[in-house]
C-alpha cells in the first residue's frame, strides 16, 4: 500500500521564547511527525512537538560547520514524499535571512505545496522587550533589515551607501548577524552617521539569559568586546535608540558607563 504524499509547513520559531509563537505555528508543530530544527530554536520551543514525532537537527550558524543547504532540501523532499507531515523549524522568521525563500523555491520545483507561518523576528522582538519601537514618527520613518554576513562570492555590502539612506530618511538600521564583521561595519556606518548616533546591541534576544548594552555608533565595537558579546545577536542604530528604558541595560555615556 502506498502512503499519501505528506505536507510540509515552514514556521517561524520566533527569537526563542515559546509565549512569541503563534497560535498557527503552535498548530503546525504540534501536528508534525517530522520536524526538521534549526540551531538557534530553544529546546522550549522543540518540546512542544508530539513525543512520537522525529526531531532531526539541521544546524545552521554563521562561522560554525553547518548542515549543506543541498542535504536540508532533499530531507524535506524525501519525508514529504513518504507521507510525512514535515515542518521545517526555522528561527525567526523564516523569510527575513532564513532561506526559507530558497527551500520554498525546491519544494514547488519538487511539485510540494509548502504553507509558511510567519515568526517574530528577533529584531522586533529584542527592541520590544527593551520598551523602544523601530518605527516613531519624532525619529524614524521606517526600518531597514539588513544582515551582515553575506553569502561567500558576494559582494561587500556598501554600509556607507546605506548609513546615508538612514540618515536622509530616517531609517532605523536593524543587522543581523554583524558582530564579527563588526568593525568593518562600523567603519562604512561612520561615513554616513555621525559618532554619536544611538546603538544597542542585543544577544540572545526573549531568552533569559539575553545580554544588551546601549552604545553609540562610534563606540559600538569597544562596547561589544568590552561585555563579551557574540552570536546571536541584533544591533539596532538610530534615533529609536534613545526609548530603551535606561534602568534595564548598561548605558555609555562619554565619561562611561553609569
Amino acid at each position: 500500500m502506498t502512503r499519501s504524499l505528506g505536507s510540509c509547513t515552514l514556521v517561524g520559531a520566533g527569537p526563542g521564547d515559546p509565549e512569541l509563537l503563534t497560535l498557527k505555528a503552535l498548530k503546525a508543530i504540534q501536528a508534525a511527525t517530522v520536524l526538521l530544527v534549526d540551531d538557534l530554536v530553544s529546546a522550549a520551543i522543540v518540546a512542544l512537538a508530539p513525543a512520537a514525532a522525529r526531531v532531526v537537527p539541521v544546524g545552521k550558524r554563521g562561522g560554525c560547520r553547518s548542515t549543506p543547504q543541498a542535504f536540508i532540501h532533499r530531507l524535506m523532499v524525501r519525508a514529504v514524499r513518504a507521507g510525512e507531515h514535515v515542518v521545517r523549524l526555522k528561527g525567526g522568521d523564516p523569510f527575513i535571512f532564513g532561506r526559507g525563500g530558497e527551500e520554498v523555491e525546491h519544494l514547488r520545483a519538487a511539485g510540494i505545496a509548502v504553507t509558511v507561518v510567519n515568526g517574530i523576528t528577533a529584531g522586533l522582538a529584542g527592541m520590544t522587550g527593551l520598551g523602544a519601537p523601530l518605527t516613531h514618527r519624532e525619529h524614524a520613518h521606517g526600518v531597514l533589515f539588513v544582515t551582515g554576513h553575506n553569502h561567500p562570492g558576494e559582494a561587500a555590502t556598501d554600509w556607507r551607501q546605506l548609513a546615508a539612506t538612514a540618515r536622509d530618511a530616517r531609517l532605523t538600521l536593524v543587522i543581523y548577524m554583524g558582530v564579527a564583521g563588526c568593525a568593518d561595519i562600523q567603519q562604512g556606518l561612520l561615513q554616513g552617521l555621525p559618532a554619536h548616533t544611538p546603538a544597542v546591541v542585543i544577544q540572545h534576544v526573549s531568552l533569559p539569559r539575553q545580554r544588551h548594552v546601549r552604545t553609540t555608533l562610534g563606540r559600538l565595537q569597544g562596547s561589544i568586546e568590552r561585555e563579551g558579546l557574540g552570536s546571536p545577536a541584533v544591533i539596532v542604530v538610530g534615533d529609536v535608540v534613545r526609548g530603551v528604558a535606561a534602568s534595564n541595560l548598561w548605558v555609555e555615556t562619554a565619561c562611561g558607563r553609569c
